[in-house]
């Protein structure tokens, strides 16, 4: 029996919204602004390595380009991102935004994620969700992995029996490492064989609790 959380922790990417359109636009007016040599960037390609550090995201994405131009896109693309996913917005999963309203009246609501610095930020400001969420953290403030961000919230917050909710065997890992539940969304970018709960679509949370 799962014991009930005092707090919620979600993943971002894959779990709450998903903007892979936009961030493939970002990577593409990269690519031509530098004048890079690569194939068209689709939406499947971020999906592909969404959940992972960007630098990671970039390296196992432009495979044959060198070092250099491997540099240019992990710099660039993490402002890029930013500005495009502000300007053509991202697809909130169904659910998510009523889901949230609701579990922000009994838990206190965080995010942990592998984005770049600005991009929770993005997301927060867009859906109006600034005033849902006590903390955040991710990779792109701290240069940390996931494991480590969450432990880092879970601590600064003084949180006992947190939930952490994700979409990648990585978010798995992560709340193993701490302790915590993982709730696997399953209508995500990942795929998991193993999870304290199952959801197949956001409601799914909230009737759990």
């Amino acid at each position: 029996m799962l014991s009930p959380p005092d707090s919620l922790i979600f993943d971002l990417d894959g779990t709450l919204w998903d903007t892979c359109e936009a961030c493939a636009r970002g990577w593409n007016n990269v690519l031509q602004r530098n004048g890079i040599a690569f194939r068209t960037v689709v939406a499947d390609d971020v999906r592909r390595v969404a959940g992972k550090p960007h630098d990671v995201c970039m390296r196992e994405t432009f495979v044959g380009l060198s070092e250099a131009e491997l540099q240019i896109m992990t710099e660039q693309t993490t402002i890029e991102d930013n500005r495009v996913v502000a300007e053509q917005g991202g697809a909130l999963y169904p659910g998510v935004r009523d889901g949230l309203l609701a579990l922000a009246h009994d838990y206190p609501l965080l995010i942990v994620s592998n984005c770049q610095s600005g991009y929770i930020e993005v997301f927060l400001e867009q859906n109006g969700f600034g005033p849902l969420f006590r903390d955040y953290e991710c990779w792109g403030n701290t240069g940390r992995g996931k494991p480590e961000n969450l432990r880092s919230v879970i601590d600064r917050n003084g949180l006992k029996a947190p939930w952490f909710i994700g979409d990648t065997n990585g978010d798995r890992e992560a709340a193993l490492a701490c302790g915590a539940p993982f709730v696997y969304a399953a209508y995500g970018f990942g795929a998991c064989d193993d999870w304290s709960l199952r959801i197949e679509r956001f409601g799914d949370l909230v009737r759990a609790l």
